[in-house]
């Protein structure tokens, strides 16, 4: 087994980070290596600690959630993002990802779950909560550009190439000498941008404009 998944927790209520260290204490590819009560403090932390998973609450002290996000995305690009909030409000939803966050969470998500939408935004991919992601899909197709793929970079538009050869991850990394982790990091931009699930649904958008 590799190393285990580095989570840095935020939110204002200890009770609270200390339940998702409890609840994640379990599993032993996961681990806490620190723990925040507002913005500035997890912007601190992530920039020291250099976490994989940074899980903010929206509604904190100081900056909130999605000031940090923004900031933390910038600072420490490989640092993946998951908002873990009450908040059930879609404006509140597409801020969140715009500022940078790869997966949104409603709080009350059981123990399980929360592990499992952890290694998923850690291994690339994007998660939001059932509830809404129906309403988030029809905002994001509101106003889609007429031609999705003009969004990508040059880089971009080469890794999706290979992703709809069929290439893994891997071989699209030997194929254009780039690490594993850097083409996971490109196809989620890939996805973010096309505003699609998953990189099979980026294929057939890719070979429907071919």
């Amino acid at each position: 087994m590799g190393d285990p998944i580095r989570i840095l927790v935020a939110d204002d209520h200890p009770l609270f980070r200390e339940g998702v260290l409890h609840s994640l204490a379990s599993d032993p590819d996961l681990t806490v290596v620190g723990q925040a009560a507002n913005g500035e403090e997890a912007l601190r932390l992530a920039r020291e600690l250099l976490p994989d998973v940074a899980l903010l609450d929206i509604g904190m002290p100081g900056w909130g959630g999605l000031v940090a996000a923004e900031k933390i995305a910038t600072a420490c690009p490989a640092t993946r993002i998951v908002m873990l909030t009450v908040v059930e409000d879609e404006d509140k939803l597409l801020a969140a990802f715009k500022c940078g966050a790869r997966g949104y969470v409603l709080k009350g998500v059981s123990a399980r779950e929360l592990a499992n939408v952890i290694r998923a935004v850690a291994g690339g991919e994007v998660y939001v909560s059932p509830a809404l992601a129906a309403g988030m899909l029809v905002e994001l197709t509101r106003g889609k550009p007429h031609d999705p793929l003009s969004e990508l970079t040059e880089r971009e538009r080469e890794v999706l190439r290979l992703v709809a050869e069929g290439l893994t991850n891997r071989e699209i990394g030997q194929r254009i000498h780039l690490s594993e982790k850097t083409i996971k990091h490109y196809i989620t931009n890939i996805l973010q941008k096309l505003q699609v699930r998953s990189r099979v649904e980026a294929a057939l958008l890719a070979a429907r404009r071919a």
